[in-house]
């Protein structure tokens, strides 16, 4: 019985790290959008630092993505 219930534990929390993958994938892009705009608004470098910081918050959500189904695929 505590064996199933395990199995279920176990599934319910991977599917719960799992689902944070969408939400990880579009923060990081806005939230470079938002630091790029600000910077390039107070730096009067529009639109270059947007870009710069939108390719930065995809490739920290991707690194992210890739610990998070590192992490569930070894447990």
């Amino acid at each position: 019985m505590t064996e199933k219930k395990d199995e279920k534990s176990e599934l319910i929390r991977q599917v719960g790290l799992l689902t944070v993958i969408p939400i990880l994938l579009a923060v990081g892009p806005l939230v470079g959008m938002l630091i790029g705009n600000l910077l390039d608004g107070w730096l009067g470098t529009e639109p270059y630092l947007m870009w710069v910081f939108i390719v930065l918050g995809f490739v920290a959500a991707g690194q992210e993505t890739y610990k998070l189904i590192k992490k569930v695929s070894k447990d």
